[in-house]
């Protein structure tokens, strides 16, 4: 009672290296980010402005507040960092 598995000749070969490409092509469109105009462009000046002279990212973040700009010290570093302003 030994069944054999030939299947082989009902399916297409399996291809596994054009099966990768095809997924890793499927995971390069699902991660492609989305560019949105953040809040803080409009303040690019300023900020740099104010950055070069030396205030830390909380003393931005209350000027923003000031402003009526809600964000997070944490969203101001990395507007920072984007813009290689370390």
């Amino acid at each position: 009672m030994t069944r054999l598995l030939s299947r082989s000749r009902d399916r297409p070969t399996f291809d596994a290296a054009s099966e990768a490409a095809r997924l890793k092509a499927d995971t390069r469109a699902r991660r492609r980010r989305r560019r949105t105009s953040s809040c803080l462009d409009c303040h690019t000046h300023e900020l740099l402005a104010l950055h070069d002279a030396g205030t830390t990212v909380a003393e931005l973040q209350r000027w923003l507040e000031a402003r009526r700009v809600r964000v997070h010290q944490t969203t101001v570093g990395r507007w920072l960092r984007r813009r290689n302003c370390d």
